[in-house]
């Protein structure tokens, strides 16, 4: 009797496992259909468009084919200046640096592996990298970002969005890294203490953004001259808005007029660019660099920086003659000079939210306030 229990026992047993084992296994199954219906579901098509409302409940909507601008170039190259004019336009909106998207666009490469999971994996990166943009501020016809090192993946982030565009800031490498080591502005892998070693990285980045931008094409590639671009902002401009089939408006050439007003030009307390975009553009910063590099770092200069060259620029030009500028340019810049040395009116109030800026840098939850204080006293003048 004993026995006999003891298999009825076992074969209950046997029963019962076997039936939670079919049901969990159900469950599972169930499981991996319900995924990946889910993932065909957000591959669709119709399930692509990001749908957004603004302030005038005018609604916008984005997609993977929509004309995303992609502004980039090594730090202190004018990338800030190039999306504060873009910004004035009424139908675009730029907004501050995202920093994660280049973050994101780095890791990229340690997570595709098989064909499949690279599919995966770009279906990803296209929802993000448009949600982060889209999400960056107000709605506007036209979108934009400005990353410096997004435009080391301008080929890979061009399929992604098939109809995007890219403007590629250059600048004579020796202002750049001039700027960045005096501004003390934190790059990794750049020795901010070395001349020569921020030049060597500065020429291999822009070896590598330059290539990428001439491999996408002209149509969609637009190498764009911050010293020609200050010198001539007018004709610069309608030749990128022409570039980004976008229509003209006087606005690019005052984007100081529009700071922190609203579809206006919004700007960074942390950016280190902010106190220069905040006047209007004149020629202060083109020629900061002569005189301070060292001797051998010159002699060696075509050696250690070929990219000038390859860019236009006389590596051994010292001072370099980049144009001359427009009657615009020219009275912008005696009235910034002007105003700075201690004079009244706009000029001072931009020397003061210089100031203030770089006290907020450090200043903690007041700095909001003390800027809209600086700005509206900027804008009674």
């Amino acid at each position: 009797m004993r026995v006999t229990m003891r298999r009825v026992l076992l074969v209950v047993g046997s029963v019962v496992a076997l039936m939670v084992t079919l049901h969990l296994g159900q469950q599972v199954l169930e499981c991996q259909q319900v995924l990946s219906e889910r993932r065909h579901r957000l591959m669709r098509p119709e399930n692509e468009e990001l749908v957004m409302v603004d302030s005038n409940h005018v609604e916008y909507r984005y997609s993977k084919e929509m004309p995303l601008i992609f502004i980039g170039g090594v730090p202190r190259s004018g990338t800030t200046l190039m999306r504060a004019m873009l910004d004035a336009h009424p139908e675009v909106r730029c907004g501050e640096e995202t920093r994660i998207i280049p973050r994101v666009l780095a890791m990229r490469q340690a997570w595709s592996k098989s064909g499949r999971e690279k599919m995966l994996l770009d279906a990803a990166m296209q929802a993000f990298i448009l949600e982060v943009i889209a999400k960056h501020g107000e709605p506007a016809r036209y979108l934009c970002n400005k990353d410096p090192f997004t435009l080391k993946s301008s080929v890979y982030l061009s399929r992604l969005f098939p109809n995007s565009k890219f403007l590629l800031m250059v600048r004579d490498g020796r202002a750049s890294v001039h700027s960045m080591i005096t501004r003390k502005v934190t790059i990794a892998g750049f020795d901010l203490n070395s001349y020569r070693d921020c030049l060597t990285k500065w020429n291999k980045a822009i070896e590598v953004m330059y290539s990428q931008c001439l491999e996408i094409g002209r149509a969609r590639c637009l190498p764009v001259y911050y010293e020609q671009l200050v010198l001539h902002p007018e004709q610069s401009m309608q030749a990128i808005m022409k570039f980004l089939d976008i229509s003209w408006s006087d606005t690019v050439l005052h984007h100081e007029e529009l700071i922190g007003k609203p579809g206006g030009v919004s700007l960074s307390k942390i950016e280190r660019s902010t106190d220069q975009v905040i006047k209007p553009v004149n020629m202060e910063a083109l020629s900061k660099w002569i005189g301070h590099i060292p001797g051998d770092v010159l002699q060696d200069m075509a050696h250690i920086a070929p990219m000038l060259a390859r860019l236009g620029y006389d590596p051994y030009a010292n001072p370099p003659n980049y144009g001359h500028p427009d009657p615009l340019v020219v009275n912008n810049t005696h009235r910034v000079s002007r105003c700075l040395r201690g004079g009244r009116g706009p000029g001072s109030l931009w020397s003061t939210g210089a100031a203030e800026l770089n006290r907020e840098r450090a200043g903690g939850h007041k700095r909001s306030l003390r800027w809209g204080h600086w700005e509206r006293q900027r804008q009674l003048h």
